[in-house]
């Protein structure tokens, strides 16, 4: 039965793709990420890969410590970031 009041309200289908977009998976400890913005200050460019060493909170937000190192495995930055500054990179193949 259709009832014109209801149809303001999402179907089951919308609200659980609404619900699967909001939940964010923690990016976990020792995952190699790539940074998704310049930041100048910090003399680090898109692109970047570092990897994160840390979990934080900061002002009631997450944050991530990350370290960026250069071939040889020696550090030239570490810095606190936000997760949607990164991207996770994955060596294997996994299902989308």
């Amino acid at each position: 039965m259709d009832r014109s009041i209801l149809r303001r309200f999402s179907t089951v289908d919308n609200l659980l793709c609404e619900v699967r977009d909001k939940v964010v998976m923690p990016i976990p400890i020792l995952a190699v990420v790539a940074l998704l913005e310049d930041l100048p200050d910090r003399g680090l460019t898109r692109g970047q890969i570092g990897t994160v060493v840390e979990h934080l909170e900061r002002d009631s937000e997450q944050a991530l410590l990350v370290e960026f190192s250069d071939e040889q495995g020696r550090t030239y930055a570490i810095i606190d970031l936000r997760p949607d500054q990164l991207v996770v990179l994955h060596r294997k193949t996994e299902a989308a």
